[in-house]
């Protein structure tokens, strides 16, 4: 693993080489052992959510709410349409991750992990402080900064949406700083000449509040739902939303934050734009103490997790890697 991380060349750099054989080192050997839902006409989808006249029409809200809801209860998982984030941005977002040169960064637990991911990424602090534009991959500086604008607007949307679900004000999660630092992942997965034998990310749960993700008409998502993985079909403008593990301890498990992966495939390269909502390690707010809202506790539903910093957290969360077991595991009481 060190002798490949010491090359910077990526995965990109070994799909340019013309390898026809992956190294041993991207190899997941358990891949056969799981299940896969079918591609069936009985095959489960995640939610489709439509967020059309959701500031116009009262009632319309009140079946979005819902909707909601019963997706983070139930899923964890819901797709959005019809929501403030023009299309164009989302493409254009995904044509500059598209054509940006790559440097070496494909998996942040390296020498934790049993194997590597079959991608390359790189990661971008948005806010509060957004960067400098001089700072930003010229091939997609200007994108970058008008994406960021919109999915900041449209989270507080769905924060205010998640906070009625709760029965909460709509403003509690915005007013908790839910939605005040965020960054971006940007991953560039790659042609597979063996995707039967690898990842393009290992099985996981995230550890923010709430991500938002644009992934391209490749495919290859897959949410673990009832012991099976169930494929995330690609819809065209559609934003896909899940709950971190951070939403799901503030909730004492009542929106849940679930398992994902995501399939290494022959066709490629695959592009995904993620914005993670959290409070970043370096933040002031690292040593705030987060746990179960207590609006939402009772008697008959008193504390499932501990209090936690960020700081905390997120130290358990990177030392522990991405090994398919779920950091909240750690603060269970």
């Amino acid at each position: 693993m060190k002798a490949f991380d010491e090359t910077k060349v990526g995965v990109k750099g070994l799909v340019d080489e013309g390898v026809t054989k992956i190294p041993s080192l991207f190899h997941h050997p358990y891949l056969k052992s799981e299940k896969t839902s079918s591609l069936g006409n009985t095959e489960q989808i995640i939610p489709m959510i439509d967020f059309g006249n959701i500031d116009k029409d009262p009632i319309r809200r009140r079946e979005i709410v819902a909707q909601v809801r019963e997706a983070c209860e139930k899923w964890g998982f819901f797709q959005v349409i019809n929501h403030s984030v023009p299309v164009r941005v989302l493409e254009e977002m995904q044509d500059g991750v598209r054509r940006k040169p790559f440097l070496y960064n494909s998996n942040f637990d390296l020498y934790t992990s049993p194997a590597l991911n079959w991608r390359d990424t790189f990661t971008c602090f948005l806010a509060p402080n957004t960067p400098n534009p001089q700072d930003l991959p010229q091939v997609c500086r200007d994108i970058m900064v008008e994406h960021e604008k919109a999915v900041s607007k449209f989270v507080i949307e769905v924060y205010e949406v998640l906070s009625e679900a709760l029965g909460l004000n709509p403003n509690y999660l915005k007013d908790m700083g839910c939605a005040e630092e965020h960054f971006g992942i940007f991953h560039y997965y790659p042609a597979c000449p063996e995707p039967e034998l690898t990842l393009g990310a290992t099985k996981h749960s995230d550890s923010s509040f709430l991500t938002v993700l644009h992934q391209d008409q490749i495919g290859g998502l897959q949410v673990l739902y009832d012991d099976k993985w169930i494929h995330v079909l690609p819809v065209q403008g559609a934003l896909v939303i899940n709950i971190g593990d951070l939403m799901q301890l503030m909730t004492n498990g009542r929106f849940k934050s679930v398992e994902h992966r995501v399939l290494s495939n022959h066709i490629g390269p695959r592009i995904s734009v993620a914005s993670f909502f959290s409070v970043l390690k370096s933040s002031k707010s690292s040593g705030k103490l987060y746990g179960p809202m207590k609006e939402l506790l009772s008697e008959d539903n008193p504390p499932k997790y501990r209090e936690t910093t960020i700081a905390d957290y997120l130290a358990y969360f990177r030392g522990k890697g991405l090994d398919g077991t779920s950091a909240l595991l750690h603060f269970r009481i």
